[in-house]
């Protein structure tokens, strides 16, 4: 292999050359793991260097020398305007230069005569001013300080996550300096060896190839995210004169901190969603991009950005811009749209896993929309109907609803939001009469309702119950007593909600259905024989009489209030509600068949009410 290390090494690297950090680069992402691999590769090999020749009667630059090279990697630089920018490798030369800092201060603490030389490595004259050789500008402060041996804990690292990670990373590695390095001997040893023997090559390319090489090379240490390879394939379209007068990079990088302040690397899942919202007709072209949409987005050039920089400039200053402001602002309603008055539905979807309404609502808003708060609502609302309503009328099934998604995708891309409602009202009624094998006339049907109860799972009857909690209290006037968020998903033993069956399993109640087994186990499931009880309160009344579980009801949940004559004297506004839709409320002092298909019948009609 015709390598010449002499002239590949750390002491050549860091020489008269300031090294900026492209564009491209993430930032310094590599954690504890990377680092402590770096280390344990560069110690490995001095360590067997050093006992091999460390009784050598030479001096150590001569000692050192005998050393085997070792090769730590490839970096790639781009030159523009007579600058010198890292396409890729600034995680392992900023990770280089810190183990450089740290050398710094052992040097000067062990009184070597090294000091001067390990400090020109770290900075130097560029031009009339000294400065780091990594040129992290950004976070200067950070770097300056760890230079200066200021105490890591008293370091200002509010610039971002490059600076946190700088000064974790270098604690990490003074620890590990300190122990491998305690004596002057072994630490000038290893300064000679780290500056001489250590290899890295550099690759220059020309700016048409960097998007290209972007990809290809990633570091070993922390792999690129799809949207990072896709931030340097749009942007390396771009000159560098551009991107700094349209702001492309800040751009950039505010809308993708927006999008991952929900969640880390959140906005890989905008991109696929987008994706399929604007080009996906079906399930087959939606899956393509569920994993490699950064290859796919320019394998098939659908939004023609493969070399077209004045697409890429379109692109990112119009669709980017909006449809990620668009994701942000619906997602902040998905994490609590309670108190938005209009949004509940998105905060709904969330609680059922409904996440397509993120596709479906990117479907449906053209940019700068001004349908766009009526069609976030409108695609909520009919994707909570659509899936509660094939739930309640047994008729959900996963695989159907989700290739029924890109139909609606399809049919409501772009449209005016007064088309909303009927491509949703379509699909419902196919997948109604796929599902049950009558032709479905009506959105809901108490045929299709009569039975329901045991086939659900019990996230959704819980759900379900939740969302009869929310409307009995918004129109008596009364406050929901715990969040829609504890209903459905706290299931602790003690303080969760779980599923009560008001007829026990138990030979009395069973008598009530003439003994027969079957129909007593199918009954006892519907909804109508179900409500939702704190796990306490479930443990205490599980196998009591239904006269005994009426006071266990007392000041629980209004649904199961409702069984009690007490709750139709003290509740006033509980008979405005019942005049207003006609529901058949009345206090149960006896639960058997008929009570039971009674209960059945108003959760029927509140249903059709919530979901009408």
């Amino acid at each position: 292999m015709d390598v010449q290390p002499q002239n590949q090494n750390i002491d050549k690297l860091f020489s008269n050359t300031t090294f900026y950090i492209d564009f491209y680069q993430r930032q310094y992402k590599w954690n504890d793991e990377p680092v402590k691999r770096l280390l344990d590769d560069i110690f490995y090999k001095f360590n067997e260097e050093y006992k091999k020749f460390r009784e050598l009667s030479l001096p150590l630059d001569q000692t050192a020398s005998k050393y085997s090279w070792y090769y730590l990697n490839t970096y790639v630089t781009n030159n523009v305007d007579g600058k010198l920018y890292i396409v890729d490798g600034q995680q392992r030369l900023t990770t280089l230069t810190l183990l450089l800092i740290k050398l710094r201060h052992l040097a000067k603490d062990l009184n070597s005569k090294l000091e001067g030389w390990i400090s020109s490595k770290i900075v130097g004259l560029s031009g009339y001013k000294t400065d780091f050789w990594m040129n992290h500008e950004a976070h200067k402060i950070a770097m300056q300080s760890l230079y200066d041996g200021i105490a890591e804990e008293n370091i200002d690292t509010s610039t971002g996550l490059t600076a946190q990670n700088m000064v974790s990373n270098y604690g990490l590695i003074a620890s590990r300096l300190d122990y491998e390095l305690a004596d002057l001997h072994r630490l000038e040893s290893f300064v000679f060896y780290y500056m001489h023997r250590l290899v890295l090559i550099n690759l220059n390319v020309e700016q048409t190839d960097v998007p290209m090489v972007f990809e290809v090379i990633n570091d070993r240490g922390v792999k690129l995210k799809p949207y990072e390879i896709i931030k340097g394939k749009l942007l390396g379209q771009i000159s560098k004169e551009e991107l700094d007068g349209l702001a492309l990079n800040e751009l950039w990088e505010h809308q993708v901190g927006s999008i991952n302040s929900f969640k880390e690397d959140e906005i890989d899942q905008f991109f696929t969603y987008y994706l399929k919202a604007k080009l996906a007709d079906t399930i087959g072209e939606g899956r393509k991009y569920d994993r490699d949409y950064h290859r796919v987005i320019f394998s098939e050039n659908k939004l023609k950005l493969d070399h077209n920089p004045t697409q890429v400039k379109h692109f990112l200053l119009n669709d980017f811009k909006y449809y990620t402001n668009l994701y942000a602002k619906v997602y902040s309603y998905y994490k609590d749209a309670e108190s938005n008055t209009g949004f509940e539905s998105v905060y709904y979807n969330s609680l059922t896993e409904m996440d397509n309404q993120f596709l479906l609502i990117l479907s449906a808003c053209s940019i700068n929309d001004p349908q766009e708060d009526d069609k976030i609502k409108a695609v909520a609302y009919e994707l909570d109907r659509l899936f509660c309503l094939l739930q309640i009328q047994r008729s959900y099934g996963s695989n159907a609803l989700s290739v029924a998604i890109y139909k609606i995708s399809t049919e409501i891309r772009n449209k005016d939001v007064s088309q909303i409602r009927a491509a949703f009202d379509k699909t419902l009624m196919e997948l109604l009469t796929e599902a049950r094998g009558v032709e479905a006339t009506v959105p809901i049907s108490y045929g299709f309702f009569k039975e329901t109860g045991i086939e659900l799972d019990k996230r959704f009857k819980r759900y379900f119950f939740a969302r009869i909690e929310k409307f009995i209290a918004d129109n008596t006037k009364m406050n929901v007593k715990h969040s829609l968020y504890d209903l459905v998903q706290n299931t602790g033993s003690v303080n969760g909600f779980h599923i009560e069956h008001i007829l026990a399993d138990n030979e009395e109640n069973l008598s009530l259905f003439g003994g027969d087994e079957d129909k007593f186990k199918s009954e006892r499931n519907r909804l109508g024989g179900l409500l939702l009880l704190k796990g306490k309160d479930n443990i205490s009344s599980n196998n009591e009489t239904y006269k005994k579980k009426l006071k266990t009801y007392a000041n629980t949940l209004y649904w199961n209030e409702t069984l009690r004559e007490d709750t139709y004297t003290k509740k006033l506004d509980f008979s405005n509600m019942m005049t207003t839709y006609k529901l058949n409320f009345k206090p149960v002092a006896d639960f058997g068949q008929s009570e039971l298909e009674e209960r059945h019948k108003l959760l029927f009609d509140m249903a059709s009410f919530i979901w009408k």
